[in-house]
């Protein structure tokens, strides 16, 4: 990859640790699309527990497994600002070595025999990319 290429993607990669280690710290708390559409036709308290209705969500149990990011939060950490930041920033990561090891495993590398006379004899003397 050459140079400016690697400058592009550590930049990206940089802007999404900061928009995933603060900025998604102020996202909104209420409830997404999906959630919202559970919710529907139940009563809440203050406290966001359901009190009186029918809708979906009343079904709703803690997940069986977990998981140390489950909540978007990291598990074992008090602050609640930190536990999402960490945990935005370990998921940035995470995709990011994901895609990247997929991207190295499918990447089109030329072969000396389809390199042209100059490329083969940068391939041989180790210099060649």
């Amino acid at each position: 990859m050459r140079k400016r290429s690697w400058g592009f993607v550590l930049g990206g990669l940089l802007v999404a640790l900061l928009l995933a280690g603060v900025v998604s710290n102020f996202a909104s708390s209420h409830p997404d699309g999906l959630d919202s559409s559970l919710r529907e036709g139940c009563t809440f308290d203050a406290d966001d527990t359901i009190t009186g209705g029918s809708c979906p969500a009343q079904q709703e149990k803690e997940h069986e497994i977990g998981g140390p990011l489950a909540d978007y939060g990291v598990a074992g950490v008090d602050n609640d600002f930190l536990s999402t930041a960490l945990s935005g920033v370990l998921g940035v990561l995470l995709t990011f070595a994901v895609a990247g090891g997929a991207f190295w495993l499918v990447r089109r590398r030329d072969t000396p025999a389809e390199a042209g006379p100059a490329e083969r004899d940068d391939v041989r003397a180790g210099t060649g990319s």
